[in-house]
């Protein structure tokens, strides 16, 4: 380790004082103006973790749905999955380390992960549009370099890309080629593959207005639009060109204010769909004739999926398991429509992908989305090779056609990571083959009334739960009270769980009507705020 050297880049990326930030599912997140001392040492952290796994790692530059100015980094895995969760710790402590202790700080992990420093270390960094990113990647470079790896720097891309990149890399291209223009090719054709039938037969255009929340999804649909079939027309909204990153559109405002982005104009029935800033979520919406606004959110995409992918499997006849990952957010109509009427087991986590993600694995086919659109599907290597051997082998024809739609399908979906693009043509390519409208989708079950709020609490570590987050084990007769609550409403159930990001209790409440899901949310709030040290005013009612 160059010691003179890394004392003088750290002077050039200092960590302001008392700053403490913690690494969690979304990896570091906060101002702009904080993160630089972050970069530099995550940019060192990714050598770390490169040489311990003798794999390339990637380092995304994004803070997703956050205002623009904020930022954050993430670190990609080999197989483009999240860090390991022993490596968060790691990236925590490295990034709360004072400058002086910061060469000891690496030496101390290098001893715990068994990190050869003499070792080859490879880096795959990318980055948002935020204004912040460029400057921020640049530190992450700093960091790579003054411990001696090699690093490729592709600039403006989509978070899923990069993981999509890294599994590429690391499977010697197995997956695919680790460019930008691989991604595309390997997208494009497995779409036009399984939409040409519906084409040849003169079916009408699919037309989709997409607010991309003038983050990177415009820019690299753009550069993708070559590549769609004709008869695929999209119109880019919110591209970036004149107003601010997530500004009152994208995934996230679309799904909690339940109606449509600013600078989207809608028409009645038209095919609408939202992606986040850095396009690793997607909602679907449309205006009936009335001129209600429907969301289809990350409950009912995976309900779509399930819905294709058993057919499918019927129809290869292959006796493959599978199932769906939700958490305790998921609406509990989606979850007894896919149990019930669907005949699909359905597994509750907690909250975060890498939990859905680690859950899905256990499957031969696993298919996993949060209510907020950031879901893929996940297959087995065996189901994988099943399907491709009946695609080319099968003598049954149409056997050997399903298996060919499903091969598309695992060459269409990007299975590192939730991918708006990627999700996107799957959804279209599905709503072109069973010839579905968004409202018949959209009708295969109704929602039950909810309600999610938020309450300030002092500390919200003294809410402890279990059971995937749906019990509270304390503070003591929390539980006791949200039970006794939910006894009084029809259909109903609540949950709180402590936040990830902030000092607040986070509070969901489902039942038979707006009405009572309102009253039910508002009576666990004051619930939480008088049992688990609430701060400032009471909650009023909604």
């Amino acid at each position: 380790m160059d010691v003179e050297g890394l004392k003088k880049y750290s002077a050039l990326h200092p960590k302001p004082a008392g700053l403490t930030l913690q690494y969690g599912t979304a990896g570091f997140r906060s101002k702009a103006q904080q993160l630089e001392h972050i970069m530099f040492r995550m940019g060192m952290l990714a050598v770390l973790r490169s040489r311990a796994t003798g794999a390339t790692i990637g380092v995304m530059v994004t803070a997703s749905h956050n205002p623009e100015e904020d930022n954050g980094v993430k670190l990609v895995d080999p197989l483009g999955e999240m860090l390991h969760p022993s490596w968060e710790e790691y990236a925590t402590q490295l990034a709360n380390a004072e400058d002086q202790e910061l060469q000891k700080t690496v030496t101390e992990i290098c001893q715990k992960a068994a990190v050869n420093q003499q070792k080859d270390a490879s880096v795959f960094i990318g980055r948002d549009t935020r204004p912040s990113s460029k400057e921020l990647s640049q530190a992450v470079i700093d960091g790579i370099s003054i411990l001696g790896g090699q690093y490729h720097d592709y600039g403006l891309v989509t978070t899923p890309q990069l993981h999509y990149m890294v599994c590429c890399q690391n499977t010697q291209g197995q997956y695919g080629e680790p460019t930008l223009e691989g991604y595309y090719q390997k997208l494009s054709k497995a779409f036009t593959e399984l939409i040409k039938k519906s084409l040849s037969s003169g079916e009408a255009q699919r037309q989709l207005k997409i607010d991309c929340a003038n983050g990177i999804g415009a820019l690299k649909l753009a550069e993708m639009e070559t590549y769609f079939p004709k008869e695929v027309q999209i119109q880019v909204y919110n591209d970036g060109t004149k107003e601010k990153l997530n500004h009152l559109c994208g995934a996230d405002f679309v799904k909690v204010h339940q109606k449509p982005p600013k600078g989207l104009d809608m028409k009645p029935n038209e095919s609408c769909c939202s992606f986040d800033g850095d396009a690793d979520r997607i909602v679907y919406y449309y205006m009936d004739t009335a001129g209600h606004f429907h969301l289809i959110d990350g409950d009912k995409i995976a309900t779509l999926f399930s819905i294709f992918l058993k057919e499918l499997l019927a129809k290869v006849g292959q006796t493959l398991k599978m199932a769906v990952v939700q958490t305790a957010y998921a609406n509990g109509s989606s979850t007894r429509y896919l149990e019930e009427t669907v005949q699909v087991p359905v597994h509750c986590v907690k909250t975060g992908v890498k939990h859905l993600h680690h859950k899905a694995q256990e499957f031969d086919v696993g298919i996993y989305f949060e209510a907020n659109g950031h879901g893929t599907v996940l297959f087995s290597k065996a189901a994988e090779n099943t399907i491709r051997q009946l695609a080319k082998e099968e003598k049954d024809d149409a056997k050997r056609e399903a298996a060919k739609v499903l091969e598309n399908m695992i060459d269409l979906i990007n299975q590192t990571v939730g991918d708006a693009i990627s999700d996107m043509l799957v959804i279209e390519a599905i709503l072109t083959l069973k010839g579905l409208t968004l409202q018949q989708w959209d009708a295969l079950y109704t929602d039950f009334p909810s309600r999610l709020l938020k309450v300030q609490v002092a500390d919200r570590q003294v809410i402890d739960t279990t059971d995937a987050e749906r019990r509270a084990v304390t503070p003591p007769g929390l539980q006791e009270k949200i039970d006794a609550l939910v006894k009084k409403y029809k259909l109903s159930r609540a949950f709180v769980r402590p936040s990830g990001t902030e000092d607040v209790v986070r509070v969901y409440a489902e039942a038979d009507t707006q009405e009572n899901a309102d009253a039910l949310a508002h009576e666990v709030s004051l619930a939480v705020y008088h049992l688990a040290g609430g701060k400032g005013a009471p909650p009023q009612p909604i």
